[in-house]
């Protein structure tokens, strides 16, 4: 196989060399090329073909998110943002997620080092080097208009309600927005996301959803209650579990698939406390993070939802749960949030 062939974007010259030494030593990877900042990595990019781009929120000339912008117009390309761990880099980085980079390591910093970033970087680069060029997004989209119906804010859980754990890795937040735009406030259910994502940016992620959805959506603290129309995302760094029916807790246990929060761990623990009132959804990632959930929310008699391949930015998290036939649905992105709202509602009539 062809090594990958990766594009550098950053204005730091020690980013730049340390970024490709390390990158240069996988065997499957090749830096074909650096830029300083925006301007030249577009004359790059057209240039070189890269295969993946690595590209740096804070730049001069042209920072991150224009750069992403006119790369996805003009040459588009599977992209990693690298941003700062700070509050306007998490959310320049969350927003970027939205404009179509498939995914986002943080830079090295004092409490971050740069073993660390390259760690989570090789697998990211090749799981991006894999996607098709079908998948990305060719133009600049935007925010998608929320569900037609009101914001009628968080209501009482009942019993019965069903409860809904969507998981997603790769490619998650852009799927995620789309989803939660397509509920109607008034959806009679609860929501958990558990979306991997490096730690800081979760509460990015929630204060984006929330702005294009008819829900409500934050980030999970330990001790929340879930309600009808309200969605708790798990923060980065965390577990996300049920203390009971109703109160969610969060804790640092041992990652599980690598990383924390696990979908798997939510999975179960809703599984445990909420039976077949669960409903599992696994969207866009790699890996394999969630089949193993599926398997407990299945043997206590919930639904899972997987989506099909062909919306899927990496196809590795879907295509595990479908592989193991756990799958009772799978449907391309557009249609997830139509079927979630049909699977709440004959769940509302067999109570009734």
């Amino acid at each position: 196989m062809k090594p990958i062939r990766v594009l550098i974007v950053d204005d730091s010259p020690f980013m730049c060399h340390t970024l490709t030494k390390y990158l240069d030593a996988e065997p499957d990877i090749t830096v074909v090329g650096r830029a300083n900042d925006g301007i030249e990595a577009l004359e790059k990019i057209a240039e070189l073909k890269p295969d993946v781009i690595t590209l740096d929120v804070e730049m001069p000339r042209m920072g991150g998110l224009e750069t992403l912008q006119r790369i996805m117009v003009e040459n588009p390309t599977p992209v990693i943002m690298l941003s700062a761990l700070t509050q306007r880099g998490a959310r320049i980085t969350v927003q970027a997620l939205m404009f179509g980079a498939v995914d986002c390591v943080p830079k090295p910093s004092q409490s971050f080092n740069i073993r660390s970033t390259i760690k989570e970087l090789i697998p990211k680069i090749r799981a991006a080097g894999g996607m098709r060029s079908s998948r990305l997004i060719k133009t600049v989209e935007p925010a998608p208009t929320p569900s037609s119906t009101e914001r009628v804010g968080p209501q009482p859980f009942h019993t019965d309600d069903p409860l809904i754990i969507v998981g997603s890795s790769t490619g998650g937040p852009r799927a995620l927005r789309q989803l939660l735009a397509d509920l109607p406030g008034d959806l009679p259910a609860a929501l958990i996301i558990v979306q991997h994502m490096p730690l800081g940016f979760t509460a990015s992620l929630a204060q984006r959803l929330n702005q294009t959805s008819a829900l409500t959506v934050q980030e999970a603290a330990h001790g929340d209650r879930i309600a009808r129309g309200l969605v708790l995302v798990a923060p980065s760094g965390y577990h996300l579990k049920f203390r009971g029916r109703r109160q969610v807790e969060l804790d640092q246990g041992p990652r599980r698939n690598g990383v924390r929060p696990a979908v798997d761990i939510t999975m179960e623990s809703a599984a445990q406390y909420h039976g077949a009132s669960v409903i599992g959804v696994v969207l866009t990632g790699m890996g394999a993070d969630g089949t193993v959930g599926a398997h407990y929310i299945k043997s206590t008699g919930g639904i899972i939802v997987a989506e099909h391949e062909s919306t899927c930015a990496v196809y590795g998290m879907p295509r595990s749960v479908i592989e193991a036939d756990l799958a009772d649905h799978i449907v391309p992105m557009p249609k997830v949030a139509a079927t979630l709202v049909e699977l709440v509602n004959k769940a509302q009539e067999r109570v009734s």
